[in-house]
């Protein structure tokens, strides 16, 4: 699975969980120590905010605060709709993936970016679906693509406060609990 494939999968797993989100689910805990759902959607709205200013080769300083705080607004799935398509449309632009991005640690090339977003869209959507109580949404086909592609990081992330430190799980373990677990969350 290449990463437009995958990143295509996660953005419309994330947007279906999104679309689940009960009227009085939002200010429900998530697995994200100290976020709520709505916290959590904020979170992941102003991440798919930057991509169109990153991939058209702007800096972080260029792009500056402008998505720090609520940018929710007052219709949440809305705000999700927009800042989600507008990203999708930035990656699927021409040569995107073949960029370099500034990212808060340095140049990276696009790709790398792209797997981190993907990562983050699968595994905070399976933080949303257990705070909203929807199920695993993450298929086994993205979950074995990310721990191929991002194994060995999400390990050499541990201690940055990225995570918390990895669930044990048992040795045959499918593989989104075992990304699950990665990450430091215990799989249901």
């Amino acid at each position: 699975m290449n990463l437009l494939d995958a990143h295509a999968e996660t953005l419309r797993e994330f947007d279906e969980a999104v679309h689940r989100i009960g009227a009085g689910q939002w200010d429900a805990p998530t697995p994200c120590s100290g976020w709520t759902v709505r916290d959590l959607l904020n979170h992941l709205v102003s991440e798919q905010l930057w991509v169109p200013h990153l991939l058209a080769g702007q800096s972080l300083a260029e792009v500056g605060t402008r998505y720090d705080g609520d940018v929710l607004g007052e219709d949440p799935v809305a705000a999700w709709e927009s800042a989600a398509a507008a990203a999708r449309e930035a990656w699927t632009g021409p040569g995107a993936t073949e960029r370099e991005v500034e990212l808060s640690f340095g140049r990276s090339p696009a790709t790398d970016y792209g797997w981190q977003m993907t990562l983050d869209l699968a595994v905070h959507a399976w933080d949303l679906c257990t705070a909203i109580g929807a199920g695993q949404p993450i298929s086994e086909e993205i979950a074995d693509q990310l721990l191929t592609e991002l194994g060995q990081q999400i390990q050499d992330w541990q201690g940055l406060g990225i995570f918390d430190p990895p669930v044990p799980l048992p040795v045959d373990a499918p593989a989104a609990a075992e990304l699950i677990a990665l990450t430091g969350r215990k799989p249901g």
